[in-house]
């Protein structure tokens, strides 16, 4: 079976993958709930959903760094990755061990086309599908929701020391913008730019994601008397995991509003 991944490069698969190493937790979690998780060999540390998963997998690292050889071992049939959330070189090694499939993904339709790839790659279209059609059924109905909803200019921190903040060229931004929150970045090509608080002040909202760096409450206080504008944690799992996770963000996101 040859298959195209999402940066259009073609895979071989002799036949339906039955060992899986996933490298990119949003779509481990994914695949578990396309009925996949006996087939899940490998994980990486970040793959924090469902929490028994790791005792049930191999971890072989995190999403930057990996154990090659303890992949190697394991013996898969096909490997996921991401190329934001993996390395270049991480790709280019593990293509050596067994075929690798790419995503790409920076808007809802991406997430929606790589949920239905993987359904065709392991057989089971028909969960995928499901899984699709209650993401666009509910980000349909937060799009009436949010019709008369005022337009908020925001910053979407991801990290301190030094500050960070998500641009306009990420997942994170798509998913802001199903919000109406007006990214603080113009240039249509910036990804997790460093920033200082100073630079923030023309914000109407700053949102404090719990990862990759885990804002906590106290960061809130600490923000606020920086800018004097209003700041919010929120569970940045649903602005930047794209898998089946998406079946609950628009639930989230009217919390917000």
């Amino acid at each position: 079976m040859l298959v195209k991944d999402q940066l259009n490069r073609a895979v071989d698969l002799p036949e339906i993958p039955k060992r899986i190493v996933s490298l990119v937790p949003s779509q481990t979690e994914l695949l578990v709930d396309l009925g996949l998780a006996s087939k899940l060999v490998g994980v990486t540390k970040f793959c924090v959903h469902p929490h028994n998963l790791r005792k049930e997998s191999t971890v072989v690292g995190g999403t930057k760094k990996v154990d090659f050889d303890k992949i190697r071992k394991l013996q898969p049939d096909i490997i996921i990755c991401n190329k934001e959330e993996n390395t270049e070189e991480i790709v280019a090694f593990c293509s050596g061990i067994a075929p690798v499939w790419v995503s790409d993904i920076f808007t809802l339709d991406d997430a929606l086309m790589m949920i239905s790839q993987l359904g065709e790659i392991f057989n089971v279209s028909e969960k995928a599908s499901e899984v699709c059609v209650t993401i666009s059924k509910e980000a349909a109905l937060f799009s009436v929701y949010m019709k008369d909803k005022p337009v908020k200019k925001v910053a979407y921190l991801i990290w301190k020391n030094p500050y960070m903040i998500a641009g306009k060229n990420t997942f994170i931004n798509a998913m802001l913008a199903q919000n109406k929150f007006e990214n603080i970045l113009s240039d249509a090509n910036t990804r997790y730019p460093e920033v200082s608080l100073s630079e923030l002040r023309k914000v109407d909202l700053v949102l404090l994601s719990s990862e990759p760096y885990p804002f906590k409450k106290k960061h809130i206080k600490e923000i606020k008397k920086a800018l004097q504008k209003e700041v919010l944690l929120i569970d940045g799992e649903y602005f930047s995991w794209y898998g089946s996770r998406l079946q609950n963000a628009f639930t989230y996101f009217k919390s917000l509003h």
